[in-house]
């Protein structure tokens, strides 16, 4: 019988529940406002693809690892690590929407234009109590692996720092490209896809699971070097879905990226035809209305954009195929990450 990714993760889950249960009632001894704040929080954080935690637990279990209790703990950290920078980037961004329905800015937006505040002070509301939550949710993932033992505890902290650290270097370049501060290469948008994304997503988690089961060095590293490769192929289909998604499966505004101008290699491969010349002026405006992000998306498509889009998701799915293939971790291991790799390249949500 296979199991599914839900079964894989039911004790991450678990953990992730108690971890809330005990904030929420430490908030309740402070105010209010502080329980209000972690229950939107704890939201934030319910659901999703549990992509990180899946790939601690495949490689910590597939490498003989005797320890799932920590690789659970560990698996929960990267998770609220994720929803951490998910508060922040949309912060960045200026989205108010996330899978769906409103993220926590727009919920506290919306409580404070519900008060008869300006928008103004009501947008600030939502901003600051976005990112204290992701601090707090920063703070947590910290928090939780410094429960394990040591040196696990010592390792878990320096993948989570090393994480994000990345993470933080791959934001920035991101909006400073997108603010016009700087003008990406090809090269530079996949390397800020590489530390936006790949390093917290995948290659840290699969550090993880991988030094917590006791695996040689050369098998950590090798297993980097494929979170890397997969989490850049997972960030290319992400950004095809960002323009040309589906927003019911999805989650998000197929606009965003449009209205932000955001400069990913989609845009890099447009930007220097005529269809894309004649709708320029159109990227990055705010606001943008759905005719105008359709001119753009037409704009895409017959540039052969979209096309190459595609052609790059295809190679990086064959560069992380080879990276598999050349791994010293057993074939079990190597089909798991393998059809992880598939679902990156193919996935609609």
């Amino acid at each position: 019988m296979r199991t599914t990714p839900s079964e894989i993760t039911t004790g991450v889950e678990e953990r992730i529940r108690r971890f809330f249960a005990a904030r929420a009632e430490d908030a309740r001894t402070r105010n209010a406002g502080h329980a209000l704040l972690w229950r939107r929080i704890a939201d934030a954080a319910d659901g999703g693809k549990r992509l990180r935690s899946r790939l601690v637990l495949l490689a910590h279990d597939h490498l003989g690892g005797g320890d799932r209790r920590s690789a659970e703990t560990a698996g929960a950290a990267f998770e609220l690590l994720h929803t951490a920078l998910l508060l922040h980037d949309d912060v960045l961004d200026g989205d108010l929407i996330r899978r769906g329905r409103p993220n926590l800015a727009g919920l506290f937006t919306s409580d404070a234009i519900d008060a008869g505040r300006p928008l103004e002070d009501a947008t600030a509301w939502g901003t600051a109590s976005a990112m204290l939550a992701g601090d707090l949710l920063i703070s947590g993932a910290h928090a939780l692996v410094s429960e394990l033992r040591d040196p696990i505890a010592r390792e878990m902290h320096r993948a989570i720092d090393d994480a994000l650290f990345d993470a933080v270097a791959g934001e920035h370049a991101d909006v400073g490209a997108a603010r016009g501060m700087t003008s990406p290469s090809s090269g530079d948008i996949i390397l800020t896809m590489a530390q936006k994304t790949a390093t917290y997503s995948c290659a840290a988690p699969l550090r993880a699971g991988a030094i917590i089961a006791g695996a040689h060095p050369g098998t950590v590293a090798a297993l980097q070097r494929i979170g890397s490769e997969l989490g850049v192929l997972y960030q290319l289909r992400d950004d095809v879905l960002g323009v040309f998604g589906a927003e019911s499966r999805t989650g998000k505004s197929i606009t965003g990226d449009l209205r932000e101008g955001k400069r990913t290699l989609l845009i890099a491969y447009a930007e220097q035809t005529p269809e894309w010349h004649e709708v320029r002026h159109l990227f990055g405006r705010v606001p943008l209305d759905e005719t105008d992000a359709a001119r753009l998306r037409d704009a895409l498509i017959a540039s052969g954009a979209a096309e190459r889009m595609q052609g790059a998701v295809a190679e990086q799915l064959d560069r992380t195929r080879r990276e598999i293939d050349l791994a010293p971790v057993p074939a079990v291991l190597r089909d798991a990450l393998s059809g992880i790799a598939r679902m990156c390249a193919e996935r609609q949500a």
